[in-house]
């Protein structure tokens, strides 16, 4: 029978997962006449989950295989919403959300997302280190990088580099560098087609096997990164079993240091197809159905692939790059100007938050807290490397956006604090200045005591430096789409 959702979807697709699910695929099928689910991830770095939803009325339901998750209710437009602006959430399709976990990055690991953009599972993983350790966030597409830094910089990721190079690059640069990578690969996005019609709309039926033949280099670039006994894993969000069983068995057909190892319970999940490979034997043997799938029609999702692979310790070691190089430190005259600011504006305990000032190093007239080991990357395409502080401009020093959200209020001497929904909430979001008391300086402005960003007092007024790029203006699209 082919029905609107039937003639909707690229016939080559339809009739191969027909042949693939038999008597699931009509429950499949079926999928694509309702709304795609949607969900949103409470950044733990700064809230739970309960307490978000506490906070925004939701009495959504939470997303089971995620302790951050909940889905989105119709109602909810997640980028416009205030506590969004104040990184307190990520917006993030729920089966996604099933991929972070199973990276178990710890605090003071050694972390690596090959494909990070736009940053949904970075975020993530940066809140399972607790924001220690180093967390690398590449992405090979500089279209794609901004809203990577912007989405960081929101959640108050500090422990991060966003990077951009080849993985093959980064493979001859930092081999064995790392405890985790997680390859969330580039695909044919077959789990988007209800979610993004233009990735429907671009879909050919030769695609699956030009996105595998990406995936398999990729995937060489990320065991060497890896060090013995390091876990790897791999997602993408298409059903084809070309990217998913058969890139696995193929890897570890080349590949003899690495094994699968079997995911912990996850609610709804299906094991892997080794029969939809071309060497259903071999695949089995392997252990290509320690893999896992998230299909539409079992859980409230629109579809993952994920396995999780173990670089096995083999006894020589690999070495790592020396750290001879580093970045450059800040001159005295910064140094001054930045130390002026936090006597200003810091509180004790605020000052006490920050990196030492032994850790600063400067590029320009811009003071940043590199993350731990991070002077290995030294010579790369570094967007950016941790925290960036701010600018320091003869004789002054102006905080940075990043900084007002890594902060807390208890961090600085003058907080203007404004309710969600306030009028003088949405004059600040949309770049205009406030009424002010008579003490002059620095003020850091929040939303129900989470920081959103910068202001200065000044003869009765607050100056907004709330970024212009992310300013909220009527009409305009939302400051960062929701992951897919």
């Amino acid at each position: 029978m082919v029905g609107l959702e039937d003639r909707a979807l690229p016939q080559p697709f339809v009739a191969r997962m027909s042949a693939l699910l038999q008597d699931e695929f009509p429950a499949f099928l079926a999928t694509y006449s309702s709304p795609p689910e949607r969900g949103i991830r409470a950044n733990r770095l700064k809230i739970a989950r309960e307490e978000l939803a506490e906070r925004m009325g939701l009495t959504a339901e939470p997303v089971p295989w995620n302790p951050d998750g909940l889905y989105c209710p119709p109602s909810l437009r997640p980028g416009w919403h205030p506590y969004h602006a104040a990184g307190l959430y990520y917006g993030q399709e729920p089966s996604a959300m099933v991929v972070a976990p199973l990276v178990g990055a710890r605090p003071g690991e050694r972390v690596l997302d090959l494909a990070a953009a736009p940053g949904g599972k970075t975020t993530q993983l940066a809140a399972q280190m607790e924001n220690r350790g180093l967390l690398v966030a590449n992405e090979v597409d500089p279209g794609r990088v901004r809203a990577l830094v912007e989405n960081l910089e929101r959640l108050g990721i500090t422990c991060a580099a966003v990077v951009s190079e080849r993985p093959e690059r980064l493979a001859e640069r930092l081999p064995g560098f790392f405890d985790r990578v997680l390859v969330d690969a580039p695909c044919s996005g077959e789990g988007m087609f209800r979610k993004t019609p233009e990735v429907r709309d671009r879909w050919r039926p030769d695609m699956p096997e030009a996105c595998a033949r990406v995936q398999g280099e990729i995937l060489d670039s990320a065991v060497e990164l890896l060090r013995p006994g390091g876990r790897l894993v791999y997602s993408t969000c298409t059903f084809a079993p070309e990217e998913n069983e058969e890139v696995l068995l193929q890897l570890l057909t080349r590949r003899a240091d690495l094994r699968m190892l079997p995911l912990p319970p996850v609610p709804g999940i299906a094991p892997g197809r080794p029969e939809w490979t071309r060497d259903p034997a071999r695949a089995a043997t392997v252990g290509v159905g320690l893999a896992g799938r998230l299909w539409p029609h079992r859980v409230r999702g629109e579809g993952h692939f994920v396995a999780v692979l173990e670089r096995v310790a083999d006894g020589a070691g690999r070495q790592r790059p020396p750290l001879r190089r580093d970045w450059q430190r800040p001159s005295k005259e910064a140094l001054a100007d930045f130390r002026t600011f936090c006597r200003e504006t810091l509180t004790p305990a605020g000052q006490d938050a920050l990196p030492p000032e032994a850790e600063l190093r400067q590029h320009g007239e811009w003071l940043f807290a590199p993350p731990a080991d991070s002077r290995a990357l030294v010579g790369m395409h570094v967007v950016r490397a941790g925290l960036q502080l701010g600018r320091a401009l003869r004789g002054r020093f102006e905080p940075s956006h990043p900084l007002a959200l890594a902060l807390r209020p208890g961090h600085v001497q003058r907080v203007r604090d404004l309710a969600a929904g306030s009028p003088e909430l949405l004059a600040y979001l949309r770049g205009e200045t406030l009424p002010a008391g008579g003490e002059r300086g620095w003020t850091l402005v929040t939303v129900d005591g989470f920081p959103l960003g910068w202001a200065k007092a000044a003869n009765g007024i607050l100056k907004n430096h709330y970024p212009k790029v992310l300013r909220w203006d009527a009409g305009a699209p939302e400051p960062i789409d929701p992951e897919s």
